[in-house]
């Protein structure tokens, strides 16, 4: 009888109406995680001169996070579709938080590693979880809006780390940039344990088993392939080949175990439907092209157009800042609109502001360059929106968490493998085998042929996405059918 109480009440909760409060404490927790990205990247110097440490053993600052969140994102969307997913991303913002403390309190480069690595997995949570969290707490007229400010968080968050962890570092030492996340993530954690609507109350006997050695094997897989896409420094040599076919061989490790478990971390047969398969390509292919305007970018600004480093950052910063405030304009649109056109019409953006940043830098310049900036980001908005909406909207409740890290899943890949294959492009359109060294022409030629490719991935997306659209209206059957 009191399981039953117990059931109405988690049922009766789960499908309360959203409030202020759930959104602020959903947007939130992707303000942290977008944050926790971008913010560290500008203490690396800092940080190598404080521990006495190389720029490539800094760098696993910023790669434990990136690590723990592509691993392991999946993993945890699924157990929170098992466990409670209001329950673990409590969890995972309290691990956030406390390991932020960690980080500003480590006393070595190799605490602070750790403590990163630790702060990536809260932020894997927090990532799988928001989008999932969604669809619980927002009416479905209006998951493409909601959507769209968590896309506008996103942005915010990337926009903010390097000017605000620039500000912090100045003022107060490199432990500051930790340390801002404590109070933040204190407020998140509040937010969520007040407003968000309580998990439904399920039977430990009706409780799927969580797929351990199913996680095991696809964080394996994913960690060998991170880190043949990101080491090596821009070369791809024999470690990277050895990584690269360890992340093969785990891959189809996993596919066949996958086959033999009861209750898989991935369903295999859901990607048998074209809409999810079109869905997470076409997320991997723009965060790609995405990618390439961070790989590429700061070389054209300051080895072709000669700006200072300052600017520089000035000039990178227009892009999520741009992304920022059309976030939410996007999610309306969807709303208004519909998903699919509007996937269309973000691609259709994207696919002019590749071009145009193929062609109007070496017209007009800066200005040229801001141009493209200004028309690629609003269509990412769209694209990101539209696409997360059309993904999460009928997604049964029993699998919204391990889809939503399916979807950020592929985003981290496409932006990992953007960042190598990317760049490798423009080296080789560079002509040279050191780019920071390469003459301003040719950094220029290189930042050319590079977007027109960018370009040709977006055109490939297009087409994906009204394949998509065709297949989805002819198995719709038609409202006369007997």
């Amino acid at each position: 009888m009191s399981h039953r109480v117990n059931t109405e009440n988690g049922e009766r909760a789960a499908t309360r109406p959203a409030s202020a409060g759930a959104l602020a404490g959903l947007a939130l927790s992707m303000l942290l995680s977008s944050l926790g990205t971008s913010i560290a990247n500008v203490a690396l110097p800092t940080l190598a001169e404080a521990f006495g440490a190389s720029f490539q053993q800094v760098q696993w600052v910023v790669l434990a996070y990136l690590l723990a969140v592509t691993t392991l994102i999946v993993s945890v969307g699924r157990l929170g579709d098992i466990a409670g997913r209001r329950l673990l991303l409590l969890a995972g913002l309290v691990l956030f938080t406390s390991a932020s403390a960690l980080c500003a309190a480590a006393s070595s480069l190799w605490l602070l590693i750790v403590a990163r690595f630790e702060q990536g997995l809260g932020a894997a949570v927090m990532m799988a979880l928001t989008m999932a969290l969604i669809g619980e707490t927002v009416a479905k007229e209006k998951i493409g809006r909601a959507m769209g400010l968590l896309g506008t968080m996103s942005a915010l968050g990337t926009a903010l780390g390097p000017s605000l962890g620039g500000v912090l570092i100045a003022g107060f030492g490199w432990r500051a940039i930790f340390l801002i996340n404590v109070p933040l993530g204190l407020a998140a954690v509040f937010l969520v344990y007040r407003f968000l609507p309580l998990d439904r109350v399920v039977r430990s006997a009706d409780r799927p088993r969580f797929d351990i050695p199913g996680t095991l094997l696809l964080a394996g897989t994913l960690a060998a392939y991170a880190l043949a896409m990101t080491t090596g420094h821009g070369r791809f040599d024999r470690l990277n080949l050895i990584l690269l076919a360890a992340a093969i061989i785990g891959a189809g490790a996993f596919v066949f175990a996958e086959r033999k478990v009861a209750s898989p971390l991935i369903r295999l047969a859901a990607f048998r439907d074209a809409a999810l398969s079109a869905s997470l390509g076409m997320n991997a292919l723009v965060s790609s092209v995405i990618m390439t305007t961070f790989v590429v970018g700061p070389f054209y600004l300051s080895r072709s157009l000669g700006l200072s480093g300052a600017a520089v950052g000035m000039v990178m910063s227009i892009g999520p800042i741009v992304s920022a405030l059309s976030g939410i304009l996007a999610g309306r649109a969807v709303d208004r609109l519909g998903a699919n056109p509007t996937v269309i019409a973000g691609l259709a953006e994207m696919a002019l502001g590749s071009l145009a940043l193929c062609v109007l830098p070496g017209l007009f310049g800066l200005a040229g360059y801001i141009a493209g900036i200004v028309i690629l980001t609003p269509g990412y908005q769209l694209f990101q929106a539209a696409n997360n909406t059309a993904v999460m909207k009928d997604v049964p409740t029993s699998q919204r968490g391990v889809t939503s890290g399916l979807l950020s899943l592929s985003r981290n890949l496409g932006l990992i493998t953007g960042a190598s294959a990317m760049g490798a492009v423009f080296a080789f359109a560079s002509m040279t085998n050191d780019i920071t060294t390469a003459p301003p022409e040719a950094i220029a030629t290189g930042m050319r042929i590079t977007f027109a490719v960018a370009a040709v991935l977006i055109v490939v997306a297009i087409v994906i996405a009204v394949a998509g659209a065709v297949f989805a209206a002819r198995s719709t059957p038609s409202a006369s059918a007997p």
